[in-house]
């Protein structure tokens, strides 16, 4: 079979599978069915703080499973809905986060700083067609290098990327984002050190309990939902729920979101954010082809990347990153949406996930069968491989969720604008008791409403004290794979203390790292 054969195999595998019915005398396909499906609830899951993707996948998984049973043909509708879940949440996580200031997913976290203020300027309709339009762009860029360069370039990632690299790596990238998010690099290194703290409470590598004053909900760790959630949304909540308390007492009344201008996305607009689409796209995309670095990070580099490039080329009358810019939307929409399909390169060439969503796919070929990840699903034989075939259907319906993204989604973005004319003394309680109940039915515990409201009252405090929050996230989030690939690559090497400076690449990253902590605190003591 040629390679154009193996590409039509794989789209007629999703459009000519199983009949779920007939619309006007034409099949339906119970994948492309459940492309759409998981897409309109990967928006939902999204658009409400609390859920996320993560969530989502973690709860469809067994379900569909149970319904399309073990067989080889259960494959692509069990993974077609997946993947429109991951497709969906990518636009709908950035609807709280423009509109009410809480970011329906960790990503979107860098989304409130510019979207938010637009919406309290009147521009909320604009804040969101520029975060779909960056979106759909950047998610768009990352499928199509997924499709072009899956076969080799995760490949040569790994290759040159062994386990004192990773290490290294993931310190480059605490430092840089401790440094370079916020106003304060010992504020910004402080948060990462208190995550650093957290996570590391509970069992550990030895299994032995640690820093859990022998406390049995200690015992197993801090849930990575309840923190995240807490500190990002919890703590966002609260903050805004003060804020109109305070306004209250002030004026007497709460003060409507007004609401200005055509709220259009006209030509002179995308040609303003179109350079911060591409150079997000380009950091997502490389980003999320390497093996456990997440979405989050990509945002964060997309944004502070946007930011310097913003200051040399802003106009006069143009707000700057972190008070109203469409720029900074655009560039983290980008960015953490081009790690979607880019993530997918080291899962189907190495069978390694390159973020938690990630994860859940291959839960799901190894738990179905008939799909094993790695370097043999793109060999090309003369006798048909079904892997293949397999991944060119994944790649189908891809193409099939990023078409609903640039029109449906669209629509779904004019819709959400809507939301803006909820009082928000109303919806906030209602999207705080939304987000204990999603965690509250993730493990049936009210440990998780407990951690959720301590780390809520953190999250509130950074607020107050001037600290973001998203150095603490990020820790929180790879700090127990720093100390898994930490301790591997100890013992890889035979117990050397020195592995962190074993390869020149090693060495790279961590001067990296000591750089720009060094050089941010002096440009930041120069400008003061």
């Amino acid at each position: 079979m040629t390679a154009l054969d193996y590409v039509l195999a794989g789209v007629l595998a999703v459009i000519h599978g199983p009949e779920a019915f007939s619309l006007l005398g034409i099949p339906v396909s119970v994948t492309v069915l459940m492309v759409v499906a998981g897409f309109f609830a990967g928006i939902v899951v999204g658009a409400t703080p609390g859920l996320g993707q993560v969530i989502a996948l973690a709860i469809s998984l067994p379900i569909l499973i149970s319904i399309f049973g073990f067989n080889a043909s259960a494959l692509l509708p069990v993974m077609g809905f997946m993947i429109g879940i991951m497709k969906g949440s990518t636009v709908g996580g950035a609807v709280p986060a423009i509109l009410f200031n809480t970011p329906g997913t960790p990503d979107s976290y860098m989304t409130t700083l510019d979207g938010y203020p637009m919406t309290r300027s009147g521009q909320a309709q604009k804040a969101l067609r520029v975060a779909h339009f960056s979106s759909v762009s950047g998610d768009t860029f990352s499928d199509i290098c997924l499709f072009v360069f899956a076969p080799s370039l995760a490949i040569l990632v790994e290759r040159y990327l062994d386990l004192p690299e990773k290490t290294a790596l993931i310190i480059l990238s605490l430092s840089f984002i401790a440094v370079v998010v916020g106003r304060s690099p010992a504020k910004g290194l402080a948060a990462a050190a208190l995550g650093l703290f957290f996570v590391y409470v509970g069992t550990g590598e030895d299994f032995h309990p640690r820093l859990s004053l022998n406390a049995p909900a200690l015992a197993d760790g801090i849930p990575i939902t309840a923190a995240v959630i807490g500190v990002l949304v919890v703590g966002s909540i609260l903050s805004e729920l003060e804020k109109l308390w305070r306004e209250k007492a002030t004026a007497g009344t709460f003060t409507p979101t007004s609401q200005s201008g055509d709220g259009r996305l006209h030509w002179t607009d995308i040609r303003r954010i179109a350079p911060y689409i591409g150079r997000s796209a380009v950091i997502g995309t490389a980003i999320g082809a390497l093996p456990g670095i997440g979405s989050t990070l990509a945002a964060t580099l997309g944004y502070a990347s946007g930011g310097a490039f913003h200051r040399r080329r802003k106009a006069p009358d143009e707000p700057e990153f972190g008070k109203g810019a469409m720029q900074g939307i655009a560039a983290t929409e980008a960015a953490n949406s081009s790690v979607a399909g880019a993530n997918l390169i080291p899962v189907l060439s190495l069978g390694i996930p390159g973020n938690t969503a990630a994860v859940f796919l291959v839960l799901a070929a190894d738990t179905i069968g008939g799909f094993n990840p790695g370097p043999g699903v793109f060999r090309f034989t003369s006798v048909m491989n079904p892997e293949l075939v397999i991944a060119f259907g994944l790649f189908t319906t891809m193409v099939i969720a990023n078409i609903l993204n640039w029109t449906v989604g669209g629509v779904f973005m004019r819709c959400m604008g809507l939301m803006i004319r909820i009082p928000k003394q109303f919806l906030l309680p209602v999207v705080l008791l939304l987000t204990f109940a999603s965690l509250y039915v993730q493990q049936t515990s009210m440990a998780m409403i407990g951690f959720a409201l301590f780390f809520g009252a953190l999250g509130y405090l950074m607020i107050k004290l001037g600290v973001s929050p998203l150095p603490f996230v990020i820790a929180f989030v790879l700090g127990r794979q720093l100390e898994s690939t930490a301790r591997q690559a100890f013992s890889a090497t035979g117990g050397d203390p020195f592995f962190l400076f074993s390869s020149w690449i090693a060495v790279a990253f961590m001067a990296g790292a000591v750089a720009i902590i060094v050089i941010t605190v002096h440009r930041r003591r120069r400008s003061a």
